[in-house]
C-alpha cells in the first residue's frame, strides 16, 4: 500500500511581488520527490483564523493551482494555528482535514504545530534553517512540538565541533534535495549572466545579548564592486525592501551588477524555473548568520542551478564532508577568492557545467534523499 505522507509546507502566503516562486520550490522539491516514491502526498498550509475567507479562497485556488501544474495528484489541506481543522466551512480546492486518510509519516518543514497526533505513525521535524533554529529554540524564540525524528541540513548541527547549541536533541543530517526530472540540464540564454534571487533584508540575529544583522544586503556589502574585478556578467533578481531601495538600486547598477524585481522574473515556480536555467550559473552570497555560525549550509536555489547543469559560486558557510570549492560548485571566504574562482569557472566553463549536474546527482538527488529520511521513519 502506498505511504502517505503529511508535507507541511509554508508556501501560501508568501508575497509574491517579493518572488515568490523560488520559496514554493523549497517544498515542491520535497513533494515531488515523495510523489516519484509512490507516496500519497496531502500538503498542509496554516492559515489564521482571522483571515477574510474570500482571501483564504483566492490563495488556495492559486496554490492548488500551481501544485497540480506538476502533479495533479498533490492536494491542499488548511489547518488552523494549533494544527487543528479549520472552524469554516470547506473551501473549493481544499481538502476538509477530518475527510482525508490517516498518515504513515507528518513531514514538517515549517515548524509549526502538529495536527492531533493520532492521526500519523511518525512525525519528522526538518530543520531548514540550521544554526538560527536552534538558537531560536535555545532563546525562547521558537517552540516547537514533539516529533519522532529530527532532520537538519545544517552539516555541523548537533556535532561537537558546532558553534551553537543542539537544545538536547538529537539531530540527523540530510542534505537538501532537488528534483532531477523537474530540472534537466538546459542551455543558457545568448545574453545570461550569473544570477541570483535574493531578499535584501532580513530580521537580525539575536543571540547570547548580542545582536548581528542577518540580511543578505551585509553579506554582499564587501562585495559590490565584484562585476568591476571580472568580465562575467552578474546580476542579482533582488527584492529591495525599504524607504531607500531606488538608491540601492542606483548603487548596484553603478557597481556593475545588473538588476531585475524578482517580481519580474520569478513570481510563479515556472518563472523560478525559467530564471534560473536561463542563466549562466549562480553567484551569491550568504547571510551572515552562516558564516558566523559555520553551519556548512547550502542553499535550495544553489541546487536548482547546479541540476539545471549551471556552475554556481557561492560564499563558503563552513566545514562540509563532500561540497567541493571548485569543482562546479565555487565556496569562496573573501573577495578575492570570488574573483579567481569566477576566472577559473570561465576558462573552462563547459567542464564545470558537466561537474554542476555530477555533484546535484550525487549527493542531492530527491529520490535518493528523501527516500532515506522516508525509509527511517516508516521503520
Amino acid at each position: 500500500m502506498s505511504p502517505v505522507v503529511w508535507l507541511m509546507a509554508n508556501a501560501m502566503w508568501y508575497p509574491h511581488d517579493g518572488g515568490g516562486g523560488g520559496h514554493f520550490w523549497v517544498y515542491l522539491n520535497w513533494a515531488l520527490a515523495l510523489r516519484a516514491l509512490g507516496c500519497r502526498v496531502y500538503w498542509f498550509e496554516k492559515v489564521s483564523a482571522s483571515r477574510p475567507v474570500e482571501q483564504v479562497q483566492a490563495e488556495v485556488s492559486l496554490l492548488s493551482q500551481r501544485l497540480r501544474r506538476y502533479d495533479p495528484a498533490l492536494s491542499v489541506v488548511l489547518t488552523a494555528g494549533n494544527g487543528d481543522r479549520l472552524s469554516v466551512e470547506p473551501l473549493d480546492d481544499c481538502l476538509d482535514l477530518d475527510a482525508i486518510d490517516d498518515a504513515d509519516v507528518l513531514l514538517n518543514l515549517s515548524y509549526r504545530r502538529l495536527p492531533t497526533r493520532k492521526r500519523f505513525r511518525c512525525s519528522v521535524l526538518v530543520d531548514i534553517d540550521p544554526g538560527l533554529s536552534q538558537i531560536w529554540i535555545s532563546e525562547d524564540q521558537l517552540d516547537i512540538d514533539v516529533h519522532d525524528l529530527y532532520y537538519t541540513i545544517g552539516e555541523t548541527v548537533g556535532r561537537d565541533s558546532a558553534l551553537f547549541p543542539d537544545c538536547g536533541i538529537t539531530w540527523h543530517y540530510t542534505p537538501p534535495p532537488v528534483n532531477l526530472a523537474a530540472w534537466p540540464v538546459t542551455a543558457a540564454a545568448p545574453d545570461a549572466a550569473y544570477t541570483t534571487v535574493t531578499h535584501w533584508s532580513d530580521k537580525a540575529l539575536t543571540w547570547r545579548g548580542q545582536t548581528y544583522d542577518n540580511g543578505k544586503r551585509e553579506g554582499f556589502l564587501p562585495f559590490l564592486d565584484l562585476p568591476l574585478s571580472t568580465r562575467q556578467p552578474l546580476e542579482l533578481a533582488v527584492y529591495l525592501q525599504g524607504k531607500g531601495d531606488k538608491a540601492e538600486g542606483a548603487l548596484l547598477r553603478q557597481k556593475g551588477w545588473r538588476v531585475r524585481h524578482p517580481g519580474e522574473v520569478t513570481a510563479t515556480p515556472s518563472d523560478y524555473q525559467r530564471y534560473v536555467q536561463q542563466s549562466l550559473g549562480e553567484f551569491s552570497c550568504a547571510k551572515p548568520s552562516c558564516i558566523l555560525l559555520q553551519n556548512a549550509w547550502i542553499s535550495d536555489r544553489t541546487l536548482c542551478y547546479l541540476a539545471s547543469g549551471k556552475p554556481a559560486v557561492v560564499q563558503h558557510t563552513g566545514p562540509s564532508r563532500f561540497l567541493p570549492n571548485a569543482e562546479g560548485l565555487f565556496r569562496f571566504r573573501d573577495r578575492d577568492e570570488a574573483v579567481r574562482s569566477m576566472d577559473t569557472l570561465a576558462s573552462d566553463y563547459e567542464h564545470h557545467c558537466q561537474l554542476a549536474r555530477q555533484l546535484a546527482e550525487e549527493y542531492f538527488d530527491a529520490s535518493k534523499v528523501v527516500g532515506r529520511l522516508l525509509e527511517r521513519a516508516c521503520n
